[in-house]
């Protein structure tokens, strides 16, 4: 693909905004552009961001990262994910009830519906495995929860490369969700003191997480392993 082909292609990549973000502890997360979707392969191998596009799984943390900046972009960090789910927590439309902290939020595929990571072309037949959010503004990002893992560089335990570097504080904002962990469709979280150290976080559950997936699921894989429930999305 020549230069002017590739920018073309950027452009028809898809991004959506999340505005400034203060976490808990006061940690503020700047306004920055998300993938929409999942980032998928593009024809000529590079990363692309499409609606039609099945996600680009079996990749390992290490190629995830090089394949968002050879792209343009970034991997999602783990700031970056928490402003992101924490937002979409604050809109009642992403809740099964419509009301901010009743019933559930809404944790995407994750019944097992499906055996592979699906495009967000992909319309579920139950109306539970929903898996838009509302982002405020009224703007739509797809699996958020569910359908694959996102791979996350760790930029509040993690060294320079991304990787957990210590084990998570009890107050970390990894785990300091609004919920008790797994209640209310949020997704699992790990003990304060669990030390992952050397490993790459993940987040949003995948295919068949069922009731452990959510926006603030919080687990952890080999940063040169490949799984096909593991994806990656791209910020900038």
């Amino acid at each position: 693909m020549n230069a002017p082909e590739r920018i073309a292609a950027i452009t028809q990549d898809q991004f959506v905004t999340v505005p400034e973000t203060i976490l808990p502890g006061g940690l503020v997360v700047p306004a920055f552009q998300i993938g929409k979707y999942l980032t998928s392969k593009g024809a000529d191998g590079r990363a692309v961001i499409t609606e039609d596009g099945a996600p680009w799984v079996s990749i390992s943390y290490r190629e995830a990262r090089k394949a968002a900046e050879l792209a343009g972009y970034q991997l999602i960090t783990e700031s970056q994910y928490l402003a992101a789910a924490y937002q979409a927590a604050v809109q009642g439309e992403n809740w099964t009830g419509g009301n901010v902290g009743r019933d559930l939020l809404y944790q995407g595929l994750r019944k097992w519906s499906v055996s592979s990571a699906q495009p967000a072309t992909f319309n579920p037949k139950d109306p539970d495995e929903r898996r838009w959010f509302a982002l405020p503004g009224g703007e739509l990002v797809f699996d958020l929860a569910g359908n694959a893992y996102s791979w996350v560089f760790d930029d509040i335990q993690g060294d320079s490369n991304g990787l957990v570097a210590k084990p998570i504080a009890s107050d970390s904002p990894s785990i300091v969700i609004p919920y008790p962990p797994v209640s209310k469709g949020q997704g699992w979280t790990p003990k304060g003191g669990t030390n992952w150290s050397g490993d790459a976080l993940i987040r949003g559950g995948y295919w068949g997480s069922g009731a452990f997936a959510g926006v603030f699921i919080l687990n952890l894989g080999g940063p040169g392993g490949r799984g096909d429930g593991i994806g990656f999305r791209c910020t900038k």
